[in-house]
């Protein structure tokens, strides 16, 4: 198993490689980075404005849209630099590191990301690392409290449409839960907002954020209660569309158990249905369950939660990397690919090992990775 582990651990490196290569190239050829961001704020202001980059540390004027000669400069490199000062232009580029090579710049980025150096936000006076620390626990919470209750709620009732395959209790649970399915969360998340939170209906649900204004001041337990009731609306979301492909994938790994021959013989010697479907089916039947846990919670936690994140107004990091690839704020964009990345590769090895944990007789020493 060691072995294992340590090919899988040097396999992350070229898969995070290639994947922060492909990442890097599409994002540079997208048009609006954050030069002509700059460009078009300083475009659309009058002469005596000054454009401020908060992670250069330093202001850049661009009220001076005329070179020493005082004709206007032009500027094709950038959508909107026409009539602006070269040197300005120059200025933003050097602020911004644009005034190196792109493989240099990949190269240095790659190599600040290995010691998990993220740099400053262009746009934010904070760094990188800083801005995910604060965003981290909103999707935490969503991700966590989504995660742990898809599966306490799947995981019982795919036993249960599994033992009553086929009946009335099976056919109706399976239409409750594709139509779960078939509505897009942030459909959802909308329709409870105007039914729950104030709109045309009730006004029962809190409408945005995790907690109230006046958190501080709440005891302990009026804190907890406060936190899980604004937590109801948008983990409510999130949930009833995860519900059908766990609870199906869990009824048809009981299913194939329990067609299988120890299955028969366990009732053959006379175990009852009990000791047969939990002491000998969960275990087998729950194998690929439970081993999807680690990449089912990373993927509701940087995933499936933005879209939740932006209409309930809760600030996670599904709303930082939306703003941050608004306003192509590149150290956020790439920092954030980078980390989530690797968490994920990390969480497939870890999903490897609880095969084995849950199984001892799975062995991966013999697998070719």
């Amino acid at each position: 198993m060691t072995s294992y582990i340590l090919r899988r651990l040097l396999l992350i490196i070229p898969t995070l490689l290639g994947i922060m290569i492909i990442n890097f190239a599409i994002v540079q050829l997208a048009p609006g980075g954050p030069i002509e961001q700059i460009i078009a704020e300083v475009s659309g202001t009058d002469a005596g404005t000054t454009g401020r980059i908060s992670g250069g540390g330093s202001e850049v004027s661009g009220g001076s849209s005329q070179n020493s000669a005082g004709s206007t400069a032009t500027d094709n490199r950038y959508r909107g630099a026409q009539g602006l000062d070269p040197e300005f232009i120059k200025e933003l580029e050097r602020q911004f590191g644009f005034d190196k090579p792109l493989h240099e710049r990949f190269i240095d980025m790659m190599g600040n990301f290995i010691t998990f150096d993220f740099g400053t936000s262009f746009f934010r006076d904070e760094t990188v690392i800083d801005l995910v620390l604060q965003k981290m626990p909103v999707s935490i919470s969503l991700g966590l409290w989504t995660t742990l209750i898809v599966y306490l709620v799947c995981i019982p009732l795919g036993i249960r449409k599994a033992v009553r395959d086929g009946s009335r209790f099976d056919v109706w649970t399976t239409t409750a839960l594709t139509i779960g399915f078939a509505i897009p969360s942030f459909v959802l998340a909308i329709l409870l907002i105007v039914l729950f939170a104030g709109g045309s209906f009730l006004d029962i649900f809190p409408l945005r954020g995790l907690v109230s204004e006046d958190f501080d001041q709440m005891s302990a337990v009026d804190q907890v209660f406060d936190y899980l009731w604004h937590l109801v609306l948008p983990i409510t979301a999130l949930v009833l569309g995860g519900f059908l492909s766990l609870t199906m994938l869990t009824k048809n790994s009981y299913l194939d158990q329990i067609n299988m021959l120890y299955v028969q013989t366990a009732r053959a010697k006379g175990l009852s249905e009990t000791r047969v479907m939990y002491g000998h089916v969960f275990r087998n039947a729950m194998l690929i369950v439970i081993a999807g846990f680690p990449g089912a919670f990373v993927g509701i936690l940087f995933t499936g939660a933005m879209l939740i994140e932006i209409i309930f107004s809760l600030d996670g990091l599904g709303l930082l990397g939306f703003e941050a690839a608004i306003k192509r704020d590149y150290p956020i964009m790439f920092a954030t690919v980078y980390f989530f990345t690797l968490l994920g590769l990390v969480m497939n090895l870890i999903g490897d090992l609880m095969y084995t944990i849950i199984d001892p007789r799975i062995d991966f020493e013999g697998r070719n990775v």
